[in-house]
């Protein structure tokens, strides 16, 4: 690359020793000389070189004229990224970057030695690049001097403001000096990047490149349509097709990324993890092994949809689809970098086709929509791999030829040639064996028009039967569903389904029944409460009870109505039933147990003026006086000395007798009503006086735990009273 006189010597060194033979976009239009000392809000599509853009415009406000950065101590400049693995990119891209200008540059990054950190600053730095969270513990505990700041940079700024960083930015920004210059990167500008950028810059000014909006050109998007239980299949189908040299695959999940790493790495795939679960120390060994090639695919969250760059990425396989077009754009901007050519695979279920037309259609992205690799393709893309191996074109070597001479005088050419194929393909994990559904529809909502498929015998077909039926609510449009997911077939090996009350009979093609009866296993078990049974032979359906004979219509008309019809066909008044009659008044909730049963119903309403009276009979009086209800009888006279009196209302229970005594000598206590007579008292003397040898009883009555002082009981020992000593 030549010299260029917008670029500072220094950098343009760096750049020439790198090999940078031409600028991208971005970085062209950040050298424009009315933009060395403005604020810039910058948005380019990912992959675009962004990093060495703002390196390239923060040199002169660095180093002005100065060949190289003079003695380090507070920092000049300050990088904020997102994630850790951004802000270690970064740092690793500054370094070259600014090497030709001695330029000392530190991290802080969560996950890190806060001590080792705090050293490093102590010694003094010129560039310091960090996340959002720990840069503000530094500012907080005073090891980090923003007093020289002369230019701040947000790179990937609308990431750190959904990821809630917006608190720590503005803290950052309030600390740094008002004189400064502030650099803002992002793929996007929402409106929340746009309020940030005109409270913290100074007529900022807007930068954009052509084809911000529109999809890389360097990558090649296909979606591809599966069974929902075939993801993971298709998924190392994917890998096996292409064989790249770096693959990330995307997950929504922790979990997700923990269980494809285990399964890819059980086939075989040198592969690696990549979640927000894992140290930094672990991250960075993992991003380590797929930049010097021990590991070939990473599994990852979207903590690596963000900045992260590897040279040799050629995949990109979404396993999970991807919830927003921002996360599309930047999930796949990790291939296709600096000109290099990438893929970007969507793995797309049956069921997810509509949103994901709808997702590539608002990220303005055009797919080619197909099917997974199968067995068949990744085998014979091996084979031209074999073809084309650049070993074939190489010389033969003086010391090579006798190897080679004793190789085909030995086995011969054929043989030699079989052993090498089967070297090729040994270090290599067999394909996967797909559900084959038939054509992929075309996009954009277009579906071919469905017909109605015609029923053809399945060949050697096998009937099952499932513990469930009609009274069950079964129904074939959920059945089929079940049956595809759970034993891993398709509906075109299925047959006839008879649904009969307690049972359902499903035929299965032969060469799929072996495959169902497997996925399922030995527990027989498709649901919770749905067992599967394989028959011999074509099942009958289970005999019916005979249905009663159907009544003919006047029968039937009859029944409804209770009672016959007219001749001429007039429905009749239907009769009361004996529990719709009106029962007589019978004086409240208490039964009347004064009145003989009659047979009449109606004998003992009590006449009124509008009823038929019999002769002699008054309205309002009972005309049957042998069954009138009595008066009660008068209460009894009060008798003083009548200790039998009963109970007034109110008042006490028994009667005193005259004079004020007690009771009568021998005299025992009234019966209740309904109960045992009370038990004679012993003798009570007139006057209500205590009975003989009332106060002996008092006296040998044990005296109660801390009872008054004076009592006979207070010297017992273990009594709760006072313990005196006896008078002398």
């Amino acid at each position: 690359m030549t010299s260029r006189t917008d670029i500072h010597s220094a950098i343009d060194h760096a750049l020439t020793k790198r090999g940078y033979d031409a600028l991208t976009p971005v970085q062209e239009a950040v050298l424009a000389p009315e933009l060395r000392d403005a604020d810039l809000l910058v948005s380019a599509q990912t992959g675009s070189g962004k990093t060495v853009a703002f390196g390239i415009s923060l040199a002169p406000t660095l180093m002005g004229d100065e060949a190289v950065l003079g003695r380090a101590g507070t920092p000049l400049a300050i990088v904020i990224a997102p994630t850790r693995e951004l802000a270690l990119q970064v740092e690793r891209e500054l370094s070259w970057l600014y090497g030709e200008a001695e330029a000392r540059i530190a991290t802080c990054v969560g996950g890190m030695n806060m001590m080792t950190e705090r050293r490093t600053l102590e010694r003094g730095v010129h560039i310091v690049v960090g996340t959002p969270g720990r840069l503000r513990d530094h500012i907080e505990r005073g090891s980090l001097d923003l007093t020289s700041i002369r230019a701040v940079v947000l790179d990937e700024a609308d990431e750190m403001l959904d990821l809630g960083f917006r608190d720590d930015l503005e803290f950052i920004l309030d600390a740094a000096p008002d004189q400064r210059r502030t650099l803002m990167f992002s793929a996007t500008v929402p409106k929340a990047i746009a309020s940030l950028a005109k409270r913290y810059q100074t007529n900022a000014v807007r930068v954009t490149t052509a084809g911000e909006q529109k999809q890389h050109l360097d990558i090649e998007y296909r979606a591809l349509s599966v069974a929902p239980n075939d993801r993971e299949n298709a998924v190392i189908n994917v890998l096996r097709y292409y064989d790249a040299k770096n693959a990330i695959v995307f997950c929504s999940t922790r979990a997700t990324v923990n269980h494809l790493t285990a399964r890819f790495s059980n086939r075989g795939f040198a592969v690696v993890a990549l979640s927000g679960e894992l140290s930094q120390n672990e991250r960075s060994h993992a991003l380590q092994a797929l930049r010097d090639g021990r590991a070939k695919v990473c599994v990852a969250t979207d903590v690596a949809a963000r900045g992260l760059d590897l040279p040799d990425l050629e995949l990109v396989v979404h396993a999970d689809l991807p919830k927003t077009p921002e996360t599309l754009l930047h999930r796949s901007g990790r291939t296709g970098r600096a000109g290099r050519k990438g893929v970007s695979a969507l793995i797309v279920p049956y069921n997810a086709r509509r949103r994901t037309e709808r997702l590539l259609s608002d990220a303005r992205i055009s797919a080619d929509w197909a099917r997974p690799p199968s067995a068949d393709e990744i085998v014979a893309r091996d084979d031209e791999r074999l073809l084309a191996d650049a070993h074939f074109e190489a010389e033969i070597g003086d010391e090579e030829t006798a190897m080679v001479k004793a190789l085909l005088d030995r086995h011969g050419a054929e043989k030699v040639a079989v052993a090498l194929m089967r070297m090729h393909r040994a270090g290599r994990s067999a394909p996967e064996e797909l559900i084959d559904a038939g054509p992929v529809s075309a996009p954009g909502g277009s579906y071919p028009e469905r017909q109605p498929r015609e029923h053809v015998p399945l060949q050697n077909a096998v009937w099952f039967s499932l513990s469930l039926g009609r009274k069950q609510s079964a129904e074939p449009r959920w059945l089929l569903p079940m049956l595809c997911r759970a034993g891993h077939i398709t509906k075109a090996d299925i047959g006839s389904i008879r649904i009969h009350d307690l049972e359902t009979h499903v035929e299965i093609s032969g060469s799929a029944a072996a495959k169902f009866e497997a996925a399922v296993g030995p527990t027989r078990k498709i649901e919770k409460n749905v067992t599967i049974t394989r028959l011999d032979g074509a099942p009958e359906a289970p005999a019916r009870g005979p249905r009663p004979p159907k009544p003919d219509e006047g029968a039937a008309r009859t029944a409804r109505s209770g009672g016959s019809w007219d001749s001429d066909g007039e429905r009749p008044q239907r009769a009361k039933p004996d529990y719709a009659k009106k029962r007589p008044f019978t004086g409240g909730k208490s039964k009347r147990h004064d009145r003989p049963p009659r047979d009449d119903v109606y004998a003992d309403k009590k006449p009124g003026a509008g009823d038929d009276l019999p002769a002699g009979a008054t309205p309002g009086v009972w005309p049957y006086d042998d069954v009138a209800p009595a008066k009660p009888s008068a209460a009894p006279a009060k008798a003083g000395a009548d200790r039998h009196s009963p109970k007034k209302p109110g008042g006490r229970k028994f009667a005193k007798p005259e004079g004020g005594g007690g009771y009568a000598e021998g005299a025992g206590k009234p019966a209740k009503p309904g109960g045992k007579a009370g038990k004679p008292k012993g003798d009570r003397p007139e006057g209500g006086t205590e009975q003989p040898g009332a106060a002996a009883a008092k006296a040998k009555k044990p005296h109660r735990k801390g009872g008054s002082a004076g009592s006979a009981q207070d010297n017992r020992p273990g009594s709760g009273g006072l313990k005196r000593k006896p008078k002398a």
